[in-house]
């Protein structure tokens, strides 16, 4: 038999060398958009959180954590955060920007609405701490 082949599917849990921390990119959504009075429709919610993603991931492109995650390609992992308004995502930004959180603040325009911010990747360890008080987006 000749050599193991270079590349081999390995399972989604083992990307990461052991004892490396995971990188997650957290998307932070206004839940406040989908439900009324706003009632926008999920497709246009879904897409501020994809723009705040991207943004992030652009902004930020030169950082390690930002390669590595996305060189994971499909198992890349998101997690999908809800900030009960626009006041809380104000808030939230506030506080990631005083801990040196690298963070991106997805604005609607013309409207100028604040609707979702997206951190970088980052080791699930170093920023989960000021993210503990929001719930999944359900």
């Amino acid at each position: 038999p000749g050599p193991l082949p270079s590349a081999r599917a390995v399972p989604y849990g083992s990307m990461a060398a052991p004892g490396a921390a995971a990188l997650v990119q957290y998307v932070v959504l206004r839940g406040d958009l989908a439900r009324p009075p706003r009632s926008w429709p999920l497709g246009a919610v879904v897409a501020q959180g994809c723009h705040a993603a991207l943004a992030a991931a652009h902004e930020y492109r030169e950082h390690p954590d930002t390669g590595a995650y996305l060189e994971q390609g499909g198992a890349m992992r998101t997690v999908v955060l809800e900030a009960p308004d626009e006041d809380s995502l104000k808030d939230l930004a506030e506080v990631l920007r005083r801990n040196g959180v690298d963070h991106r603040v997805w604005t609607e325009h013309p409207e100028g609405i604040p609707t979702c911010l997206a951190l970088r990747p980052y080791p699930k360890n170093q920023v989960q701490q000021h993210l503990r008080q929001l719930k999944l987006l359900k």
